[in-house]
């Protein structure tokens, strides 16, 4: 690992980092690449962690996390690598000897991969608590070369994210936000520039924790996410000493409230963070590389491998009025097109019109399902019909009207100056709190260990804003991060009592769409989005915020639906994971059957999609695009949807990174009896694909039929 006494190296056969010591010990990282790729950019480097705390601010005055006193004091005691199974670690120790802060740097990567985790641990070795304000889990610096033309080459990527309408990608040159301001006079750096921060306890509430800087003439690309389940944390992509870098933060005193006192022998852990690199196959590249590590890192559950076809009887169906009635016809036809699971939404604890502020105790409604068995009766049907049943919860709020309310006492919710935080008609649990966590704890054994209850939908729907002061002295962003931490502890718990449970991720659709969660729960709700032609685009670029097999897309087919309406909302599900859901026993017999050959064509697929990696052969996805594109590869086939929208030509092509002049063959998979014309030219390696109507859409697969092919 050593390269002489002043210089390190840590890496795999995919990855490498490089860093130097000063002569007084500092230590910066100075490249992250490819191995034998070329040198770094020690002049571009920075410090390997930024920290700020109250009296020891930066040595340049802005909103930037670099520059600060304590990040350019810590010095080099030590570093270590190890290996536990595939995953290579690399620790840095790092000391200030003015305050005795001691940082633990922690970079992690899964071999084989061009991606890492950092993460820090700050630990105080003193004689004095120190307040601290803000600390980084990764800086690199260096992303481009330091010279001001490829600057003017790099654009930088962030996914806006919004209630109905997620993962909303975009693109500008960083220029725009850093311009170039030297000339006769040179500066090296600014006081701001391009950054997003969350905020409040929905991690991915405008924006997704996800960002990308790629290079438009080399295709060289960066692509990171914050991992984190709250809406504190914070990242910057600006320009410094004439090349761009990266600061990856959770919560911070100036943009979350958040401030943490590190008393004598007391330890602060960083949320982490990740970062995948492509030298020069552009973004589609470093996505596949980001998927391949959240694949490593995520807990092992047989659903990622298994991928049972879902029935929810929410979206475009119910929408959260179930009653025995209704729900036994529903089972019958989810049964009868192929599903696995049937989920219960919301609405089966209700018993009054406002069940809104009064959930909590999580009992079944006696006035929905009626009769001795109740609630049973359905469940029992669900499981005579051979599917799994699951219920839909919001475990972390509770109705300020609910007799939960007042029996868990006031410090088990969050809490500012002494008062319950109120939003919506909600309070909002704080699972630091042993009450708060038994009470939990108590609803899934009764639902799972007793009822049977093999699926659970976890929602989420309020922002009760900044956090939560569980005594004096703790900022609210503080006890957010406190909170945040224990509910990931939980899920963690309830997976360790039931392996074999499966868990959604559900905040308002998208609003907690991060990997913090992901690491842990089975499957990502993508949207609530009701309208069939907008759900199209956040189908097609849900892949770059989750692994295909955990994303969950709605397919609501309606009676009053054309065919190729139909055919549409089924083929935006076919890459990931089917939400089926709409009101199927009204569907004519010709619609009906095209909602159960997509789900044979499904079942017929889904054992390569987890081991599929995402591209976008016509761009990431733009909201108003007519044409859309998604590609899932392995190492024999592509797998491709196509999706028209209204206002589209009736004819696209598609290119794909199979080779020119390959042997390769295009099959349309769905729908097979509607006119869909794909014709692949091995010359060009484009697929030209023909929809005749719009709306319209189609899976298609690409087949390499000679070994030799790529």
């Amino acid at each position: 690992m050593d390269n002489g006494p002043r210089s390190f190296h840590w890496g795999h056969g995919a990855l490498r980092l490089d860093f130097v010591l000063g002569d007084d010990g500092e230590a910066r990282l100075t490249r992250v690449g490819q191995p034998g790729g070329a040198g770094g950019h020690p002049g571009a480097s920075l410090p390997l962690v930024e920290v700020t705390a109250t009296g020891h601010g930066r040595g340049w005055s802005g909103s930037r996390m670099i520059g600060t006193a304590l990040g350019g004091r810590l010095r080099h005691r030590g570093h270590r690598a190890a290996r536990q199974g595939d995953w290579h670690t690399l620790t840095v120790d790092l000391h200030d000897p003015d305050t005795g802060l001691a940082a633990e740097v922690t970079y992690r990567s899964p071999d084989g991969v061009p991606a890492l985790c950092g993460e820090v641990t700050l630990r105080n070795e003193g004689s004095a608590t120190l307040h601290l304000e803000s600390v980084t889990s990764l800086v690199v610096g260096g992303l481009t070369a330091p010279d001001p033309a490829a600057v003017d080459a790099a654009d930088v990527l962030w996914a806006e994210n919004d209630w109905l309408a997620e993962c909303r990608w975009q693109r500008q040159p960083m220029r725009r936000t850093t311009p170039a301001v030297s000339g006769r006079v040179p500066y090296g750096h600014g006081k701001a520039g391009f950054e997003l921060t969350g905020q409040g306890t929905w991690s991915s509430c405008g924006h997704l924790p996800m960002g990308g800087l790629t290079d438009r003439r080399t295709g060289r690309t960066w692509v990171w996410q914050i991992e984190h389940n709250g809406g504190g944390w914070r990242w910057e992509c600006q320009e410094h000493d004439r090349a761009a870098y990266l600061a990856l933060s959770g919560p911070t005193d100036t943009h979350h409230g958040w401030r943490q006192p590190l008393a004598p022998g007391a330890a602060f852990r960083t949320v982490p963070v990740a970062l995948s690199f492509s030298a020069d196959g552009g973004p589609d590249a470093a996505f596949a590389a980001l998927t391949r590590y959240r694949r490593a890192r995520r807990r092992p559950h047989t659903d990622h491998e298994r991928l049972p076809v879902i029935f929810n009887d929410y979206m475009n169906c119910l929408m959260g009025d179930p009653t025995t009635e209704k729900l036994l016809p529903l089972i019958d036809a989810a049964a009868d097109a192929g599903a696995e699971y049937f989920v219960i939404d919301a609405g089966w604890y209700d018993d009054s019109d406002g069940w809104w502020t009064s959930v909590g105790a999580w009992e079944p409604s006696a006035s929905r399902f009626p009769g001795e068995k109740g609630i049973h009766q359905v469940l029992d049907r669900i499981r005579e019909r051979g599917l799994v049943p699951g219920l839909w919860l919001e475990p972390e709020v509770v109705g300020v009207h609910s007799p939960v309310a007042a029996s868990l006492p006031d410090e088990a919710f969050f809490r500012r100056d002494g008062v319950r935080v109120t939003e919506t008609g909600r309070y909002h649990l704080d699972l630091r709190h042993p009450a708060a966590r038994t009470h939990l704890d108590q609803v899934v054994d009764r639902l799972v260990g007793e009822w049977g209850v093999g699926y659970l939908k976890l929602d989420h729907n309020i922002d009760p804003g900044s956090g939560t002061s569980a005594h004096p002295g703790e900022t609210p962003g503080a006890g957010l991060l406190g909170h945040n931490r224990a509910h990931l502890d939980w899920l963690d718990g309830i997976l360790d009592r039931y392996p074999h449970l499966v868990v959604e991720n559900c905040a308002s659709g998208g609003m907690r769409w991060d990997h913090a969660l992901l690491s842990r729960l089975q499957l990502q709700s993508t949207s609530d989005q009701q309208n069939l032609h907008h759900y199209a685009p956040i189908a097609a670029s849900a892949p770059t915020a989750v692994t295909p097999e955990q994303g969950a897309v709605w397919a609501y087919p309606q009676p009053e639906d054309s065919l190729d309406e139909v055919t549409f909302t089924m083929a935006s599900a076919l890459l990931g994971r089917i939400h089926l859901s709409g009101r199927l026993p009204e569907l004519e017999p010709e619609a009906r059957a095209l909602v159960h050959e997509a789900i044979a064509v499904y079942k017929a697929v889904r054992a390569d999609l987890p081991h599929a990696v995402p591209s976008w052969p016509l761009g990431l996805p733009a909201w108003d695009d007519p044409w859309l594109a998604l590609a899932l590869h392995t190492p024999a086939t592509t797998y491709l949807t196509v999706w028209r929208r209204p206002g589209g030509d009736a004819t696209t092509t598609v290119r794909l990174p199979e080779r020119a002049g390959g042997a390769t063959r295009a099959d349309v998979l769905y729908p097979a009896a509607r006119q869909v014309v794909a014709d692949w030219n091995p010359d060009t390696a484009g697929l030209t694909v023909t929809l005749p109507t719009a709306p319209s859409a189609a899976l298609l697969r690409i087949t390499r039929t000679r070994p030799d092919a790529p």
